[in-house]
């Protein structure tokens, strides 16, 4: 038999588990939900005396009443927030844990607080220069109605819900945010389970390519004792799915789930390192600082195409996206074409970084530009995935020499969980600036739904002002259709797309 102890995330209390509590009862189990010092009205407490510790010690009181003799396997369940004071309490019991939950939750790491976990990039930033001048025993007010976005996704969450939620939030203490993990590891030896929202932004498949970029880091995420469940749901499942997570909290409890694959020798090739779908002819190399040229023979000066790929992609990625197959591939075509393409590695390492990136894809373009071979009035952009969300700048007031912008399966809105909403990196909020520049846009028509919404909502707003878009739609392809889906409609697509790119620089 299994005992069921969860921990909910910021502004809530043990009553989000009521439903799923049930269904979990009514399975034979037990469960059990936290109230939280500080946060719960079943535990009251001044703000400035409670931090992370004190909820860690919550979660340990909560598994030393259970029997140490009753043969009940405890199965620690930590949402959002919940997962600092999960690991903190596993870390210092793990002996008694069969295993530990992370329901649609970052991977904390010791030393680190839950500040940075907290999804509302610019809230965050906030927060850290409050802790900076010291202020650290205040408490964070919880969102309004319609505020509850900018920390996951409401997907699935009725009005009803939505409203009790927020009428029984209340004010997260600041020390719960700012106080460190303290880790020893002994939690390393626990088994886990991903429970990840799709609808939130997350899901198996993503994980799947993190592991594939080859970060030693993620090689953790491939253990036998590590599995992952997917909801079709936004960040809050207790409350949209109750009965879904259920079963998937027992079937966790099992010891079932998918398993991620790793990287290996054995391993199939990964989708990012696999053979573009078009012959393009050799092109060698010609690598200047941070970009890569792939120069025709013949004289120049000519167009080019800087080809942007996406992410986060993480910093320890081997090989680099540069060198990616289907980059270097779409860079030889435009060689090919006549074009000098390009390729770059930028820091889009995590959502936080947009910033850094941004600033690396315009160093890039000077580069470009710079050089002798290009014909500096004549350049195009075509962006990749994540990094669809760097084409803002491009959009906004574009300079007469960008005859182009290009996307392939592209993220065009920035995703629920990414924290992103006071981010200048929003292209449905900036092609209204971009005046009649050209967009090429290939889109996969088995998109996953919460990027396919954010490409939806581009193109409405693409057709309401000036921009010229073309669409060239893949409407088997998926995400990364290029080397996942049949040659025989990608590489239509790949030509009409190139093809238009180039008239669009030499017309």
């Amino acid at each position: 038999m299994q005992v069921f102890i969860m921990v909910a995330g910021v502004f809530t209390g043990a009553h989000v588990w009521q439903e799923t509590a049930a269904r979990l009862v009514a399975a034979g189990s037990a469960a059990h939900a936290v109230p939280l010092t500080g946060v719960d009205p079943a535990r009251p407490a001044t703000p400035a005396h409670v931090g992370l510790e004190t909820h860690i010690e919550d979660v340990i009181a909560a598994i030393d009443a259970v029997d140490v003799t009753s043969g009940q396997e405890i199965v620690l369940v930590g949402h959002d927030y919940g997962i600092h004071p999960v690991l903190g309490a596993a870390d210092r019991r793990a002996e008694r844990i069969a295993r530990v939950v992370y329901l649609d939750s970052g991977m904390p790491q010791n030393g680190v607080p839950a500040l940075a976990a907290v999804p509302d990039q610019a809230l965050r930033a906030r927060l850290a220069e409050r802790a900076e001048a010291g202020e650290r025993e205040g408490v964070l007010a919880p969102p309004a109605h319609d505020e509850w976005g900018r920390w996951g996704s409401t997907d699935g969450v009725d009005e009803a819900a939505l409203e009790r939620l927020t009428a029984l939030a209340v004010p997260q203490p600041l020390g719960t945010l700012l106080q460190p993990l303290r880790l020893t590891g002994a939690v390393a030896a626990v088994p886990v389970t991903g429970v990840l929202c799709a609808g939130n932004g997350a899901s198996i498949g993503l994980v799947q390519r993190l592991v594939d970029f080859g970060d030693p880091a993620l090689a953790a995420l491939t253990q036998p004792q590590v599995t992952f469940f997917e909801l079709p749901t936004g960040h809050w499942p207790m409350l949209s799915c109750p009965a879904a997570l259920a079963d998937v909290l027992l079937r966790a409890a099992a010891g079932e789930g998918h398993r991620l694959r790793p990287v290996g020798d054995d391993a199939p090739v990964p989708a990012h390192l696999r053979p573009f779908p078009l012959d393009v002819p050799e092109v060698p190399r010609d690598r200047q600082g941070q970009v890569d040229l792939y120069v025709p023979d013949g004289d120049g000066p000519r167009p080019a195409v800087l080809f942007v790929h996406g992410g986060p992609v993480p910093a320890g990625a081997r090989p680099s996206p540069r060198e990616w197959p289907t980059l270097v591939s779409y860079a030889r075509l435009a060689a090919a074409e006549g074009m000098i393409g390009a390729t770059l590695d930028h820091s889009l390492h995590d959502v936080a970084d947009y910033g850094r990136a941004a600033a690396d894809i315009a160093a890039a373009v000077e580069l470009l530009r710079a050089d002798a071979r290009v014909d500096a009035d004549r350049i195009a952009l075509w962006f990749f995935s994540g990094g669809g969300l760097l084409t803002t700048d491009w959009l906004t007031q574009p300079p007469a020499w960008l005859r182009c912008l290009a996307a392939s399966y592209p993220i065009l809105a920035p995703l629920p969980a990414w924290g992103l909403a006071e981010s200048r990196f929003h292209p449905v909020r900036a092609v209204e600036e971009a005046g009649p520049l050209p967009f090429v846009l290939l889109r996969a028509g088995r998109e996953a739904p919460e990027i396919a919404a954010t490409v939806d909502a581009f193109v409405t707003a693409a057709e309401k002002c000036a921009v010229r878009l073309e669409v060239v739609d893949v409407p088997n392809g998926h995400h990364g259709f290029e080397t996942l889906d049949a040659p025989e409609e990608t590489v239509p697509a790949l030509q009409r797309a190139m093809r238009s790119v180039v008239t669009h620089l030499t017309g």
